[in-house]
Protein backbone atom coordinates (compact mmCIF):
# COMPACT_ATOMS: atom_id res chain seq x y z
CA UNK A 1 0.00 0.00 0.00
CA UNK A 2 1.60 3.64 -1.12
CA UNK A 3 1.10 6.22 1.42
CA UNK A 4 -1.25 7.98 -1.06
CA UNK A 5 -3.44 6.12 0.14
CA UNK A 6 -2.54 5.83 3.84
CA UNK A 7 -2.90 9.37 4.36
CA UNK A 8 -0.98 11.62 6.41
CA UNK A 9 -3.22 10.32 9.57
CA UNK A 10 -2.84 6.79 8.38
CA UNK A 11 1.13 7.13 8.23
CA UNK A 12 1.05 8.64 11.78
CA UNK A 13 -1.18 5.90 12.91
CA UNK A 14 1.72 3.35 11.54
CA UNK A 15 4.49 5.20 13.00
CA UNK A 16 2.96 4.95 16.66
CA UNK A 17 1.93 1.40 16.12
CA UNK A 18 5.78 1.33 14.88
CA UNK A 19 6.94 2.45 18.32
CA UNK A 20 4.59 0.80 20.26
CA UNK A 21 5.46 -2.96 18.84
CA UNK A 22 9.17 -1.81 19.54
CA UNK A 23 8.88 -1.62 23.13
CA UNK A 24 7.66 2.46 23.79
CA UNK A 25 3.73 1.27 24.88
CA UNK A 26 4.52 2.04 28.86
CA UNK A 27 6.19 4.83 27.75
CA UNK A 28 3.22 6.46 25.27
CA UNK A 29 0.63 5.31 28.21
CA UNK A 30 2.88 7.20 30.67
CA UNK A 31 2.87 10.88 28.28
CA UNK A 32 0.57 13.81 29.70
CA UNK A 33 -0.52 14.26 26.57
CA UNK A 34 -1.81 11.23 24.34
CA UNK A 35 -0.08 10.81 20.64
CA UNK A 36 -3.08 12.07 19.06
CA UNK A 37 -3.05 15.30 20.95
CA UNK A 38 -1.82 19.16 19.22
CA UNK A 39 1.52 18.79 21.16
CA UNK A 40 3.78 16.31 23.19
CA UNK A 41 4.35 17.19 26.91
CA UNK A 42 6.56 15.73 29.43
CA UNK A 43 6.09 16.26 33.67
CA UNK A 44 8.43 18.16 35.34
CA UNK A 45 9.37 17.58 38.89
CA UNK A 46 8.00 21.15 39.62
CA UNK A 47 4.85 20.06 38.74
CA UNK A 48 4.55 21.58 35.33
CA UNK A 49 4.39 20.68 31.72
CA UNK A 50 7.47 21.09 29.13
CA UNK A 51 5.22 21.40 25.92
CA UNK A 52 7.10 20.52 22.75
CA UNK A 53 5.59 20.82 19.18
CA UNK A 54 7.02 20.27 15.86
CA UNK A 55 5.03 21.02 12.44
CA UNK A 56 6.54 21.32 8.57
CA UNK A 57 6.04 24.26 5.94
CA UNK A 58 6.04 23.00 2.68
CA UNK A 59 6.36 25.17 -0.16
CA UNK A 60 5.04 23.27 -2.96
CA UNK A 61 1.95 22.45 -0.21
CA UNK A 62 1.25 25.05 2.35
CA UNK A 63 1.95 28.17 0.33
CA UNK A 64 -0.50 29.36 -1.55
CA UNK A 65 0.26 31.14 -5.12
CA UNK A 66 1.00 34.79 -4.44
CA UNK A 67 2.97 33.90 -1.16
CA UNK A 68 5.44 36.08 -0.44
CA UNK A 69 8.92 34.65 1.45
CA UNK A 70 8.71 36.82 4.37
CA UNK A 71 4.48 35.12 4.76
CA UNK A 72 5.86 31.84 4.42
CA UNK A 73 8.18 32.34 6.98
CA UNK A 74 6.10 33.99 9.14
CA UNK A 75 2.87 30.81 8.55
CA UNK A 76 5.71 28.12 9.09
CA UNK A 77 6.18 29.78 13.15
CA UNK A 78 2.44 30.35 13.38
CA UNK A 79 1.69 26.71 12.01
CA UNK A 80 3.88 25.58 15.27
CA UNK A 81 2.52 28.29 17.63
CA UNK A 82 -0.98 27.61 17.07
CA UNK A 83 -1.04 24.12 18.44
CA UNK A 84 1.09 25.35 21.75
CA UNK A 85 -1.83 27.88 21.51
CA UNK A 86 -5.02 25.39 21.84
CA UNK A 87 -2.84 24.12 24.97
CA UNK A 88 -3.09 26.84 26.57
CA UNK A 89 0.73 26.98 26.55
CA UNK A 90 3.18 30.28 26.54
CA UNK A 91 5.78 29.57 24.19
CA UNK A 92 9.81 29.63 25.68
CA UNK A 93 11.76 29.20 22.34
CA UNK A 94 11.81 28.60 18.71
CA UNK A 95 14.16 26.25 16.39
CA UNK A 96 13.57 25.48 12.84
CA UNK A 97 15.49 23.21 10.27
CA UNK A 98 16.15 24.93 6.85
CA UNK A 99 15.71 22.67 3.41
CA UNK A 100 16.58 24.59 0.96
CA UNK A 101 17.11 24.23 -3.49
CA UNK A 102 20.70 24.80 -4.66
CA UNK A 103 18.82 27.53 -6.98
CA UNK A 104 17.19 29.27 -4.09
CA UNK A 105 18.39 32.80 -3.91
CA UNK A 106 19.79 34.38 -1.65
CA UNK A 107 17.70 37.47 -1.20
CA UNK A 108 14.69 35.31 -0.25
CA UNK A 109 16.39 33.34 2.24
CA UNK A 110 17.10 36.85 3.61
CA UNK A 111 13.35 37.56 3.19
CA UNK A 112 12.10 33.94 4.73
CA UNK A 113 14.14 33.79 7.70
CA UNK A 114 13.21 37.44 8.62
CA UNK A 115 9.87 36.61 8.59
CA UNK A 116 10.39 34.03 10.71
CA UNK A 117 12.09 35.98 13.31
CA UNK A 118 9.49 38.30 13.04
CA UNK A 119 6.78 35.83 14.29
CA UNK A 120 8.77 34.00 16.72
CA UNK A 121 9.63 37.50 18.50
CA UNK A 122 5.54 38.36 18.27
CA UNK A 123 4.60 35.29 19.52
CA UNK A 124 7.82 35.54 22.90
CA UNK A 125 9.33 32.80 21.33
CA UNK A 126 13.11 33.58 20.26
CA UNK A 127 14.88 31.59 17.67
CA UNK A 128 17.68 29.47 19.35
CA UNK A 129 18.98 27.89 16.47
CA UNK A 130 18.57 25.06 13.89
CA UNK A 131 19.89 23.30 11.14
CA UNK A 132 20.36 23.79 7.32
CA UNK A 133 20.01 21.55 4.54
CA UNK A 134 19.39 20.58 1.01
CA UNK A 135 16.02 19.95 -0.41
CA UNK A 136 14.65 19.87 -3.66
CA UNK A 137 11.71 22.29 -2.94
CA UNK A 138 11.84 24.96 0.43
CA UNK A 139 10.93 23.06 3.79
CA UNK A 140 10.73 24.94 7.40
CA UNK A 141 10.85 22.46 10.02
CA UNK A 142 9.32 24.17 12.80
CA UNK A 143 10.20 23.21 16.55
CA UNK A 144 8.11 25.00 19.43
CA UNK A 145 8.85 24.72 22.85
CA UNK A 146 6.74 26.45 25.90
CA UNK A 147 5.67 25.44 29.85
CA UNK A 148 2.74 24.78 31.35
CA UNK A 149 0.68 24.51 34.91
CA UNK A 150 -3.13 24.18 33.04
CA UNK A 151 -2.83 22.11 30.06
CA UNK A 152 -5.79 21.56 28.52
CA UNK A 153 -6.52 18.34 26.18
CA UNK A 154 -8.60 17.25 23.70
CA UNK A 155 -10.76 15.16 25.95
CA UNK A 156 -12.36 16.05 28.78
CA UNK A 157 -15.58 17.17 27.23
CA UNK A 158 -18.66 16.27 29.32
CA UNK A 159 -22.65 16.09 27.96
CA UNK A 160 -24.12 19.70 29.01
CA UNK A 161 -20.55 21.44 28.28
CA UNK A 162 -21.04 24.35 25.42
CA UNK A 163 -19.17 23.89 22.18
CA UNK A 164 -17.28 27.39 21.26
CA UNK A 165 -14.53 28.55 18.56
CA UNK A 166 -12.64 31.66 19.02
CA UNK A 167 -13.53 33.19 15.50
CA UNK A 168 -15.27 32.61 11.95
CA UNK A 169 -14.63 30.06 9.30
CA UNK A 170 -14.92 30.08 5.52
CA UNK A 171 -12.26 32.77 4.17
CA UNK A 172 -9.48 30.30 3.60
CA UNK A 173 -11.64 27.70 1.82
CA UNK A 174 -13.13 31.01 0.12
CA UNK A 175 -9.19 31.82 -0.59
CA UNK A 176 -8.37 28.46 -1.95
CA UNK A 177 -10.98 28.46 -4.81
CA UNK A 178 -9.68 32.03 -5.84
CA UNK A 179 -6.36 31.02 -6.06
CA UNK A 180 -6.26 27.49 -6.81
CA UNK A 181 -9.30 27.07 -8.87
CA UNK A 182 -10.00 30.61 -10.31
CA UNK A 183 -13.02 31.87 -8.81
CA UNK A 184 -13.63 35.42 -8.81
CA UNK A 185 -14.34 38.23 -6.48
CA UNK A 186 -14.17 42.20 -6.53
CA UNK A 187 -10.90 43.20 -4.95
CA UNK A 188 -11.60 44.45 -1.68
CA UNK A 189 -13.19 40.71 -1.02
CA UNK A 190 -10.60 39.05 -2.81
CA UNK A 191 -7.99 40.99 -0.52
CA UNK A 192 -9.62 40.05 2.35
CA UNK A 193 -9.93 36.36 1.55
CA UNK A 194 -6.54 35.76 0.49
CA UNK A 195 -4.89 37.67 3.51
CA UNK A 196 -6.65 34.81 5.26
CA UNK A 197 -4.10 32.32 3.69
CA UNK A 198 -1.17 34.67 3.29
CA UNK A 199 -0.85 35.78 7.06
CA UNK A 200 -2.51 33.41 9.51
CA UNK A 201 -1.96 34.29 13.38
CA UNK A 202 -2.35 32.03 16.14
CA UNK A 203 -5.01 33.01 18.94
CA UNK A 204 -1.89 32.40 21.26
CA UNK A 205 -3.21 34.99 24.11
CA UNK A 206 -6.65 33.68 23.87
CA UNK A 207 -5.56 29.81 24.23
CA UNK A 208 -3.85 31.14 27.32
CA UNK A 209 -6.38 33.06 29.31
CA UNK A 210 -9.15 30.00 28.44
CA UNK A 211 -6.71 27.58 29.88
CA UNK A 212 -6.25 29.92 32.85
CA UNK A 213 -9.76 30.57 33.31
CA UNK A 214 -9.91 26.62 33.99
CA UNK A 215 -13.54 27.03 32.79
CA UNK A 216 -12.38 25.10 29.04
CA UNK A 217 -12.55 21.07 29.63
CA UNK A 218 -11.50 20.47 25.95
CA UNK A 219 -9.79 22.11 23.07
CA UNK A 220 -8.24 21.72 19.56
CA UNK A 221 -6.65 23.42 16.87
CA UNK A 222 -8.83 23.98 13.81
CA UNK A 223 -5.80 24.04 10.75
CA UNK A 224 -6.88 20.84 9.60
CA UNK A 225 -10.87 22.11 8.82
CA UNK A 226 -13.67 22.85 11.22
CA UNK A 227 -15.64 19.50 10.19
CA UNK A 228 -12.62 17.38 11.27
CA UNK A 229 -11.49 18.92 14.52
CA UNK A 230 -15.28 18.87 15.70
CA UNK A 231 -14.86 14.97 14.93
CA UNK A 232 -11.51 14.40 16.41
CA UNK A 233 -12.43 16.68 19.68
CA UNK A 234 -15.52 14.73 20.41
CA UNK A 235 -13.85 10.93 19.51
CA UNK A 236 -10.95 12.02 22.21
CA UNK A 237 -13.41 13.02 24.80
CA UNK A 238 -16.08 9.87 24.09
CA UNK A 239 -18.96 12.19 23.81
CA UNK A 240 -21.12 14.03 20.81
CA UNK A 241 -21.21 16.97 19.34
CA UNK A 242 -25.01 19.18 18.26
CA UNK A 243 -23.78 21.88 16.34
CA UNK A 244 -26.99 24.58 16.25
CA UNK A 245 -24.80 27.67 14.46
CA UNK A 246 -22.14 27.32 11.93
CA UNK A 247 -19.89 30.41 12.28
CA UNK A 248 -19.85 31.29 8.81
CA UNK A 249 -17.76 34.85 8.41
CA UNK A 250 -19.42 37.32 6.22
CA UNK A 251 -17.06 37.59 3.48
CA UNK A 252 -17.09 34.06 3.09
CA UNK A 253 -20.75 34.08 2.71
CA UNK A 254 -20.26 37.08 0.32
CA UNK A 255 -18.37 34.97 -1.60
CA UNK A 256 -20.57 31.67 -1.64
CA UNK A 257 -23.48 34.19 -3.06
CA UNK A 258 -21.85 35.29 -5.55
CA UNK A 259 -20.13 31.71 -6.48
CA UNK A 260 -23.26 29.93 -5.67
CA UNK A 261 -21.71 27.80 -3.25
CA UNK A 262 -22.45 26.17 0.44
CA UNK A 263 -21.46 28.59 2.89
CA UNK A 264 -21.75 25.88 5.36
CA UNK A 265 -19.34 24.05 3.29
CA UNK A 266 -16.99 26.37 3.08
CA UNK A 267 -16.59 27.09 6.99
CA UNK A 268 -17.01 23.27 7.81
CA UNK A 269 -14.60 21.49 5.56
CA UNK A 270 -11.76 24.28 4.41
CA UNK A 271 -9.06 24.16 6.60
CA UNK A 272 -6.01 26.45 7.09
CA UNK A 273 -7.70 28.23 9.68
CA UNK A 274 -5.51 28.84 13.08
CA UNK A 275 -8.48 29.45 15.30
CA UNK A 276 -9.36 27.02 18.59
CA UNK A 277 -12.52 24.95 19.12
CA UNK A 278 -12.86 24.14 22.84
CA UNK A 279 -15.82 23.25 25.14
CA UNK A 280 -16.61 25.16 28.32
CA UNK A 281 -17.85 23.99 31.58
CA UNK A 282 -21.61 23.66 31.78
CA UNK A 283 -23.16 27.44 33.58
CA UNK A 284 -19.46 28.87 32.74
CA UNK A 285 -20.20 30.71 29.78
CA UNK A 286 -20.86 34.01 30.54
CA UNK A 287 -17.09 33.68 32.43
CA UNK A 288 -15.28 32.34 29.82
CA UNK A 289 -16.61 34.70 27.24
CA UNK A 290 -15.40 37.79 29.76
CA UNK A 291 -12.09 35.91 30.03
CA UNK A 292 -11.57 35.90 26.06
CA UNK A 293 -12.70 39.69 25.85
CA UNK A 294 -10.21 40.30 28.54
CA UNK A 295 -7.31 39.84 25.99
CA UNK A 296 -8.86 41.01 23.12
CA UNK A 297 -10.51 38.14 21.83
CA UNK A 298 -13.81 36.43 21.69
CA UNK A 299 -15.71 33.11 21.94
CA UNK A 300 -18.65 32.27 19.53
CA UNK A 301 -20.81 29.42 20.68
CA UNK A 302 -21.82 26.77 18.12
CA UNK A 303 -23.53 24.11 19.42
CA UNK A 304 -23.11 21.61 22.57
CA UNK A 305 -21.75 18.17 23.86
CA UNK A 306 -24.06 14.97 24.58
CA UNK A 307 -23.64 11.63 25.30
CA UNK A 308 -24.76 10.17 21.76
CA UNK A 309 -21.88 9.10 19.93
CA UNK A 310 -22.36 11.70 17.16
CA UNK A 311 -21.31 14.99 15.65
CA UNK A 312 -24.40 16.47 13.37
CA UNK A 313 -25.58 20.19 12.55
CA UNK A 314 -29.10 21.18 12.94
CA UNK A 315 -30.71 23.44 10.15
CA UNK A 316 -34.45 24.14 9.60
CA UNK A 317 -35.24 21.71 12.06
CA UNK A 318 -33.45 18.63 10.76
CA UNK A 319 -30.13 16.83 12.26
CA UNK A 320 -27.27 16.23 9.23
CA UNK A 321 -24.61 14.21 9.75
CA UNK A 322 -20.96 16.35 9.88
CA UNK A 323 -18.41 13.97 8.28
CA UNK A 324 -14.74 14.06 9.67
CA UNK A 325 -13.35 15.76 6.60
CA UNK A 326 -10.92 18.27 6.43
CA UNK A 327 -7.21 19.11 5.00
CA UNK A 328 -4.85 15.62 5.20
CA UNK A 329 -1.40 15.41 3.40
CA UNK A 330 -0.43 12.92 0.82
CA UNK A 331 -4.14 12.83 -0.08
Amino acid sequence: MKVSQLGERGVIDLIWSIIREEGGAQRLKDMALPPSDDASAVRLEDGRHLILKTDMFNRRTDAPKGMRHHQMGMKAVTINISDLAAKGVRPFAFLFSLGLPRNYKQSNVRSLVAGINAAALEYGAPVLGGDVGEARDLIVAGFAVGFSSNLVKRSGASPGDIVAVTGPFGDTAAAHKILLKGMKAPQPLRKTLCRSVYEPRARLELGIALAESGLVTSSMDSSDGLAFTLNELARSSDVGFVIDSLPISKPARDFASLNELSPEDLALFGGEEYEIVVTVKKGAWERALGAARCVGGDLIRIGGVVSEKKVVLIKDSKETPIPSRGWEHLK
